[in-house]
């Protein structure tokens, strides 16, 4: 007897969109009918800051070639096959990734996997698109973005004035990326509340 491929659902969308609070709620809402789900954030991928000064992608840190994308899409290939699975998490307070901090039980039976780019139309990105059973974009305007991203940075201890310089010359750029060179989702959503 073999065991049923896990399904993969991709939540996409730009930074600051609410894909991590979808997530969750979308998770506890199938956990809530018998469904045995977990989050997976495509955070974890992160390159290190070392790795990301000596590639001179420090400053935009978030952008595409700032992932481990080929690592990303060998774990999404071992996601539906695969008993226990185990993957980098990202520690935002101390801006890391933490190798094996996260792990997919073997009786999990739906992933949701979560980040900006898994819809995104660019060499190893677009490879992940035909693994997703369903996807999910989150397209929200540029104006509230920037009010949370401007936000998130205040929130870790940035002035208004970095804060706002952070969400403009990094966040909202890789935010455009998102929407602008997406693959089809099958479904897109204006506002990010499952409930």
């Amino acid at each position: 007897m073999t065991t049923p491929r896990r399904k993969l659902v991709a939540l996409a969308g730009p930074p600051a969109s609410g894909k991590s609070t979808l997530a969750k709620e979308l998770a506890e809402y199938l956990g809530n009918r018998d469904l045995n789900c977990e989050v997976v954030p495509m955070d974890g991928f992160h390159l290190d800051n070392t790795v990301l000064n000596t590639l001179g992608l420090l400053d935009r840190k978030g952008c595409p070639e700032s992932f481990d994308a080929n690592g990303f899409l060998r774990l999404v290939k071992a996601l539906t096959n695969e008993a226990a699975i185990y993957y980098p998490t990202f520690d935002r307070d101390r801006d890391i990734a933490i190798a094996g901090s996260g792990v997919v039980d073997p009786d999990c039976q739906l992933v949701i996997v979560e980040g900006n780019y898994l819809l995104l139309d660019a060499p190893i990105w677009k490879d992940l698109h035909a693994l997703w059973d369903y996807s999910i974009f989150l397209s929200i305007p540029d104006d509230i973005l920037e009010e949370r991203l401007v936000q998130r940075w205040r929130s870790h201890g940035y002035s208004g004035v970095e804060a706002t310089s952070k969400a403009l010359t990094n966040d909202i750029p890789n935010a455009r990326i998102t929407q602008s060179s997406q693959l089809t989702s099958d479904m897109i959503l204006m506002e990010p509340t499952f409930l």
